[in-house]
């Protein structure tokens, strides 16, 4: 009797030791016992493992088209490196390293702590703005894959109108903007992520950016180099830098006919007309209205700044945490039926939905400050912008345009000027 009481006694506190063990174990474990063996675990190389050649192959490229535009001056020529640019930099190296997309790991190391950025890519960084700064934007004109790829594709290219050019054109600020918040907030590289032209390049990526890349290449073939002069952010950076070039590509290399076939050849409205009589004014009257918008620069940004503040929530999105934590309590309130990978690994997970939230509302925190830092940015741009169409720069001849054009030359075969030296 006192051996069965001893018994029940164990089991009674065993019990819930076992429930506990078995509790802990949510489904029951695989079976390992199988035929069924492991695969090794395969690590794709580092994209970057031949960066210190791929940035010397950069600099010889931006060589070799800086010869062809200014001694050579052969589209031809140009034409023949934007091939070589397309397959080594675009297929054969698969979109990376890029300068394009080297823009966010400058901006990440900027922003973000303990984030540094490799030689390789620092490299890739600079390299085209140097030379920017001193012969234009030569590396616009056949050594970036991405320009490379529009322009061999841009067999049909018309002129759209100036102001809708430089309209569609605002397009790359916001995208810059957008960019650089996206890293300072730790959403992610947005540049790399929404690279349309990567899954050709790779012969592989969602649906979504596959079409995206085919329509803008098709749109390519009659609107010449859409991406580089709506969308691409690091075109600003180069334009700017081009702006101040010293050397730059001119037509024609001797006195000017004014023929107007070069400013007709040009598909990128990248050649400024020689100016108008009619257009030319008091330079009093100038300075006046200068004055004027620089005075209301400062509230434009402000407006800008304010905008940019308030659209802090929707702004916020773009971060993963946000939209999980959206998407959890759309879940749990029903809003919505089923679920997603993301809700599922949550609710897997030990994060509970209030420390989700916190976090979420942490994050919305630092889109007011973006926000508004955006917002003062684009305000900034668009002041520029009215500053710089406010001033009639006398021109007596047909100049290409230092912030927009190129350097392509798609206007060489055009010049008469430029044909003579050839023939003699």
């Amino acid at each position: 009797m006192r051996q069965l009481k001893f018994i029940a006694i164990a089991a009674l506190f065993l019990l819930p030791v076992l429930a506990g063990g078995a509790a802990e174990m949510r489904f029951p474990p695989p079976d390992f016992q199988t035929a069924y063996k492991i695969p090794d675990l395969y690590v794709p190389p580092s994209a970057s493992s031949n960066g210190m050649w791929d940035a010397i192959i950069l600099f010889l490229a931006l060589a070799a088209t800086t010869w062809m535009v200014f001694k050579a001056r052969s589209r031809k020529g140009l034409f023949i490196l934007s091939i070589f640019s397309l397959a080594y930099f675009g297929f054969y190296r698969t979109g990376c390293i890029c300068p394009v997309g080297s823009t966010q790991n400058v901006m990440a190391a900027v922003f973000l702590p303990d984030v540094g950025v490799s030689v390789a890519v620092l490299s890739f960084f600079v390299m085209p703005l140097l030379f920017s700064l001193f012969f234009g934007r030569v590396f616009c004109a056949s050594v970036c894959p991405l320009g490379a790829m529009q322009e061999l594709v841009a067999i049909a290219p018309i002129r759209i109108s100036p102001a809708l050019d430089r309209t569609l054109g605002l397009g790359r600020y916001v995208y810059l903007g957008l960019a650089v918040l996206g890293v300072a907030t730790g959403s992610g590289f947005f540049i790399c992520r929404y690279d349309p032209f990567v899954g050709i390049y790779r012969l592989g990526h969602s649906y979504g950016m596959i079409m995206a890349g085919a329509v803008i290449l098709l749109l390519g073939v009659f609107v010449a180099r859409p991406y580089c002069r709506f969308l691409c952010p690091y075109g600003i950076l180069l334009g700017w830098m081009s702006r101040f070039a010293k050397w730059h590509l001119d037509i024609p290399p001797s006195p000017c006919v004014n023929c107007r076939l070069c400013e007709n050849s040009c598909p990128y409205n990248a050649i400024d007309m020689p100016t108008p009589a009619h257009l030319v004014e008091n330079p009093e009257i100038g300075k006046k209205r200068i004055r004027g918008l620089v005075f209301a620069s400062p509230v434009i940004i402000l407006i800008g700044a304010v905008a940019g503040w308030s659209m802090y929530e929707p702004l916020s999105r773009i971060h993963p945490t946000v939209t999980l934590s959206e998407r959890i309590a759309a879940e749990d309130a029903g809003l919505v039926t089923g679920d997603t990978l993301e809700s599922r690994t949550f609710r897997a997970g030990g994060q509970t939905t209030a420390q989700l939230n916190a976090e979420a509302m942490g994050i919305r925190d630092k889109f007011k400050t973006g926000g508004a830092w955006l917002g003062g940015f684009l305000g900034l741009i668009i002041s520029l912008k009215l500053i710089g169409l406010s001033t009639v720069p006398k021109r007596e001849i047909y100049t290409p345009h230092k912030e927009t054009c190129f350097s392509c030359g798609r206007c060489y075969p055009y010049c008469p000027v430029e044909a003579v030296p050839k023939r003699a």
